[in-house]
């Protein structure tokens, strides 16, 4: 007969080990969830996301809005009125682009913050053309701009202050941000009640709060937990803002029977963004990156707030001028408006054309300047040649003056490209900074 005595081990049900196994998983997953929902820091080698991809996609709608409204008052007021806009804008993408660069955009609550600013920013943007002047009927669209800038800032804020629990650092870094926040968005919700110049000096008073209150809070609490996705983010909104000028090409003439000036100027204006692309991608992304990584601490963040935050804006607004005269040159070269191929380009598209060049140039100077203290002596010299050149190609043909442009920014790149090989060698294919002694060697 068998032994019926206590075997000093437990015998369970199978049914109650299998309900006992799906708690212990069903828990698991719960906890897990509640992590998915929380922020996700973002390490070293984090590369952009393709939320924050989509976020870009949103803004560049807005540099296709300002391209239009510019267009639309070719007037010294209406440059001005553009440039405030796309300021304004870019200091909300530049937020997140922080935020992201501090915590993973795809994860957690930081992507239905990322969906609820994108959904204020693009309804910012429709509002653009009524920005300043409303337009008879509906809702007022100086308000409706300030108050969706006010959201996008405010979910900014609020996902920062979230993301900083456990770092006393970030959160008094933020409580010094509060007031550039306040004047900000305050004096852009005076200035929507109010019109004419002293609509536009309030702007200016919100952007100057906003930005150098920004600058004197000091760096000491941000975070840039990721040179390489830092550096990528702001690469990128270059890229897409190039892409804003191709555009422009084709707007300019779309209702215009294909000729060949059209497919000249077409061609000469693919060269000059060709040109200015490969200003910035070449050698001089890898350079700023690389300098970006070898920084720690304050310094770093520092450097990405004037590198990327500060110095990026005007390389934007010079990509955007240039986008307002290649719309109008091809506008010129295929007979729109009662034009004809003789006629010249002049005014406020021909100061767009060749001082959006030099303005993105220049900025470049500046960019060396903050990352290598250095000084790009070609770039400087070619920036300056072309505000000067501006009333001397006022008398030609519009198609001769953007042929000018193209043939000197491709004298540029060509002069950089064969006078520095060895240092462009250096940085694109052995991931190192090229100097000799003091003076960087890169273009």
């Amino acid at each position: 007969m068998p032994d019926q005595r206590p075997t000093g081990r437990r015998v369970e049900d199978p049914l109650t080990a299998q309900s006992l196994g799906h708690i212990l998983v069903a828990a698991s997953r719960a906890m897990a969830g509640r992590q998915r929902i929380r922020t996700v820091a973002v390490d070293e080698h984090a590369t952009v996301t393709p939320i924050e991809l989509f976020f870009d996609l949103v803004f560049v709608f807005t540099l296709t809005q300002v391209t239009t409204l510019m267009a639309g008052d070719l007037t010294v007021s209406g440059m001005v009125r553009g440039v405030l806009v796309v300021s304004v804008l870019w200091w909300c993408w530049v937020g997140w682009a922080w935020l992201g660069n501090l915590v993973r955009a795809d994860e957690g609550t930081t992507r239905i913050a990322m969906f609820v600013a994108m959904a204020a920013m693009f309804i910012a943007a429709l509002t653009i053309p009524e920005s300043f002047t409303d337009l008879p009927g509906g809702l007022s669209g100086p308000v409706v701009f300030a108050v969706c800038y006010f959201i996008v800032r405010l979910a900014h804020f609020g996902m920062f202050w979230s993301a900083g629990y456990g770092d006393p650092g970030l959160r008094r870094q933020l409580v010094r941000f509060i007031p550039s926040l306040v004047i900000g968005t305050g004096l852009l919700l005076v200035a929507s009640q109010l019109t004419g110049p002293v609509q536009t000096i309030i702007w200016l008073a919100a952007l100057v709060g906003d930005y150098f209150g920004t600058v004197l809070a000091g760096a000491s609490g941000w975070r840039v937990n990721s040179a390489s996705h830092f550096a990528e983010r702001h690469g990128l909104v270059i890229l897409i803002a190039f892409g804003e000028s191709v555009v422009s090409i084709g707007i300019g003439v779309t209702a215009l029977p294909i000729s060949w000036p059209i497919i000249v100027a077409s061609i000469l204006g693919l060269m000059i963004a060709g040109s200015l692309w490969w200003a910035y991608f070449d050698v001089v992304a890898l350079v700023a990156e690389r300098v970006l990584a070898k920084a720690q601490g304050e310094e770093r963040a520092r450097l990405a707030r004037d590198s990327y935050s500060l110095l990026h804006l005007p390389m934007v607004i010079g990509i955007i001028f240039l986008s307002l005269g290649l719309k109008k040159v091809l506008s010129y070269v295929g007979g729109g408006d009662g034009h004809s191929l003789t006629d010249p380009l002049y005014g406020i598209p021909l100061v767009a054309l060749y001082g959006g060049a030099s303005l993105y140039l220049l900025a470049h100077v500046a960019f060396r300047w903050r990352n290598l203290h250095s000084v790009n002596r070609q770039r400087t010299v070619v920036a300056l040649l072309l505000l000067a050149l501006i009333p001397l190609v006022a008398a030609l043909p519009a198609l001769a003056t953007l042929a000018s442009l193209a043939a000197i920014l491709v004298g540029l790149i060509a002069f950089e490209t064969i006078r520095y090989a060895h240092a462009r060698d250096v940085v694109r294919h052995h991931g190192d900074i090229a100097t000799s002694g003091p003076e960087p060697t890169v273009p």
